[in-house]
């Protein structure tokens, strides 16, 4: 007993200014997505983060004839500005007392990450298909759907509502859940092995709001359409690199997710390496294609954007025809994967620290 509450207090001397408290920092603000989500009633930093970015496109487009440049020079500077706008404001909390820098750090952290915000909007679609049992129209479910994918919705019938919403679930995840949380943890790593330990928290932050300000370029610069089709493909590019391991992270936590759950995980690692690539993003195919393995349905197959069908793989097997239960299945694997994601990153930081 002596041993372990010694062991305790030099865990937490210190405290919130060392190492040890980015686990419960990492924790405090996955809980505050998953309780809170993004109230509408505050700013949300990517609204920051779309009009630095709109204001440099439209800087740099002036004063540049090659659209390629412009487009680089849009994500360095943008990178830059939200960087040092971040760094400023954890500056000025530190001004204040250690607890300010942590609850601060813990703040951002949290509006980095959107796992309530992907989850409420699913299950609006759930809302919406079970509403269209009573009205036999599906307007509503499309127009719900239309909000988190990119395709045209106007046409879709009921099957094709619903995996445009498992898609999106299972991308979105790696994108909005796991990938801050993922740069969160490198950057505690870093600083812990580099002697640095008593800033984690806030690199953690750091990291995680640059880590979001290339994934909003990426989602506003990243079409290819002849606007963008130059201009946007450093954003696009750069998206890819840094969602690399975190895709996979996803893929492999929705394959574990689904062990637990009781579900087919074996399906899942089957599909999983059979048509992980089987899509157009180098990144997106390994957790849409955990997904439909987990929940044997088959996702992908052909779309409409901007009024052009557009023929893509199909990823998983047509187990099952895509039912209104398999959402709230997807979103259930969703928040269970990013528990044993979070648990995993906390096990691999402690044995480091």
């Amino acid at each position: 007993m002596t041993s372990h509450l010694n062991t305790l207090q030099q865990v937490f001397v210190g405290f919130p200014m060392n190492a040890a408290a980015f686990i419960p920092a990492l924790w405090l603000a996955w809980l505050l997505d998953l309780l809170f989500g993004d109230p509408r009633s505050l700013p949300h930093p990517v609204i920051l983060i779309a009009r630095i970015a709109a204001g440099l496109e439209s800087f740099f487009r002036k004063k540049t004839a090659c659209p390629a440049r412009a487009g680089r020079l849009t994500v360095f500077f943008t990178l830059l500005l939200c960087g040092l706008i971040t760094i400023g404001l954890l500056s000025v909390l530190v001004l204040f007392s250690p607890w300010a820098l942590f609850a601060g750090s813990v703040v951002l952290l949290y509006t980095t990450t959107a796992l309530r915000s992907l989850s409420d909007h699913a299950m609006d679609v759930y809302r919406c298909l079970l509403e269209s049992l009573q009205t036999g129209d599906l307007q509503a479910a499309r127009e719900r759907v239309g909000r988190i994918v990119g395709r045209d919705t106007t046409r879709l019938d009921e099957p094709a509502v619903i995996r445009a919403c498992i898609e999106s679930v299972a991308e979105n995840m790696s994108d909005g859940v796991i990938a801050p949380l993922f740069f969160a943890l490198l950057a505690a790593l870093v600083c812990t092995v580099s002697g640095l330990g008593r800033f984690s928290v806030p690199a953690a932050a750091l990291a995680a709001m640059l880590y979001k300000t290339v994934n909003t370029m990426d989602s506003m610069f990243g079409y290819k359409n002849e606007k963008y089709l130059q201009f946007g493909r450093s954003a696009a590019l750069l998206d890819d690199v840094v969602n690399f391991f975190p895709a996979r992270l996803t893929a492999l936590g929705l394959v574990f997710a689904s062990i637990l759950a009781r579900g087919n995980g074996r399906r899942a690692w089957k599909v999983l390496g059979r048509d992980r690539k089987c899509h157009a993003s180098p990144n997106a195919g390994y957790p849409e294609a955990a997904m439909a393995g987990a929940l044997g349905v088959q996702l992908g197959g052909s779309s409409s954007y901007f009024g052009q069908t557009v023929h893509k793989p199909t990823l998983g097997d047509a187990v099952h025809i895509p039912d209104r239960q398999h959402i709230k299945t997807a979103v259930r694997l969703m928040i269970l994967s990013s528990m044993l994601i979070l648990l995993a990153f906390s096990v691999l930081y402690c044995a480091v620290l």
